[in-house]
């Protein structure tokens, strides 16, 4: 038997295939997929051109690392799923023996074992996908695929970055990128009592979608030369105790970093890019702690879903765009353009 899915070959294309469907061997199972969304490091690192290395390196396999579905077959040695789960599967496979595949943080593997779904495995953009039983997490039934799909990425990044800075009610929190993560990074927050919250970006449409989802309570123009006074005003000249840029861009970074208040914390959690900053005013003398926060833990994966059923919080809140299979290249041309929220392909 056959399915449909699609191949990333740079140059900003999108490639149908066609392959067979796979078989669950020992420890792996089958899934039907239900959603798979579009991530900012699948456009940047595959889509455009294949940039990447190291983790980064794509294999020319099936796209999409943001998959979520239902098991429809279970192979030998499997010991907690079965078939009819709804299961959030973590991106990627790890080696499991490692430091880093011990503590939850398959990210971190450093092992020639070490497989990301989407890049050096087959990945979401498919109708199955072949998973480890090790990466699956089931969803609490409040919650939907699409739900699943961004928490498989998205979600789970900014709620690590947030988790690294201790974000809580006593908390203002500056969010700099208001991209699929910066939503995410806003809509987390506010569960977790941050206010208020405020965001920029260069995207009209991405400010007003934050704002108007009641994620944000000011979004600014991220090019704006008054952004910095306007800054200062709205955090009463002290800066924000929590600050995290989502964007990646060097001027944005620098500017969450410098929007800190004295002993706050900064997370940089956007990818790709650089940043340059005068360190003793705007790191050392302002007691300031700076966090690289990438992706997350599989525990903590586990715990944000279980958290998002206790908040009654939808990410699919944040998808502005679905597409199915046979449309993921307009699906995948309209997420490059950096202006609207969560892209998803459904099934």
């Amino acid at each position: 038997m056959t399915m449909r899915g699609v191949v990333l070959p740079g140059d900003s294309t999108v490639a149908a295939v066609e392959r067979e469907v796979p078989e669950a061997g020992h420890g792996q199972v089958l899934l039907a997929m239900k959603a798979s969304s579009i991530c900012g490091s699948d456009i940047r690192a595959i889509y455009r051109e294949h940039l990447g290395h190291g983790p980064e390196a794509y294999q020319d396999v099936i796209a999409g690392h943001e998959p979520c579905g239902q098991v429809v077959a279970v192979g030998p040695g499997c010991r907690r799923l079965a078939e009819g789960d709804r299961v959030v599967v973590y991106h990627i496979s790890g080696c499991g023996v490692c430091e880093q595949c011990r503590s939850g943080y398959l990210i971190g593997c450093t092992s020639p074992a070490r497989a990301a779904y989407g890049w050096q495995r087959d990945g979401g953009h498919a109708e199955y996908l072949l998973a480890e039983e090790a990466t699956c997490l089931v969803m609490p039934e409040s919650l939907t695929y699409v739900d699943g799909a961004l928490v498989s990425c998205g979600f789970g990044t900014a709620y690590e970055a947030l988790l690294r800075l201790g974000v809580c009610g006593l908390d203002t929190l500056l969010v700099t990128g208001l991209g699929p993560v910066g939503l995410a990074a806003a809509m987390l927050a506010r569960s977790m009592g941050a206010g208020p919250i405020i965001g920029t970006d260069v995207s009209p449409e991405r400010r007003r979608l934050a704002v108007d989802m009641g994620l944000v309570d000011e979004a600014l123009d991220a090019g704006d030369e008054t952004l910095t006074d306007a800054l200062d005003d709205l955090s009463g000249g002290r800066g924000f105790t929590a600050t995290l840029d989502a964007s990646g861009h060097p001027s944005a970074r620098h500017l969450a970093l410098s929007s800190t208040a004295t002993w706050g914390r900064c997370a940089f959690v956007g990818e790709g890019g650089d940043v340059g900053f005068d360190v003793s005013p705007l790191l050392i003398h302002q007691q300031v702690t700076l966090h690289g926060s990438w992706v997350t833990s599989v525990g903590h994966m586990d715990d944000l879903l279980r958290h998002l059923d206790r908040w009654h919080v939808h990410p699919e809140e944040i998808v502005t765009d679905r597409f199915s299979l046979a449309d993921a290249g307009a699906a995948y041309r309209l997420a490059d353009r950096g202006t609207s929220g969560k892209v998803v392909i459904t099934f």
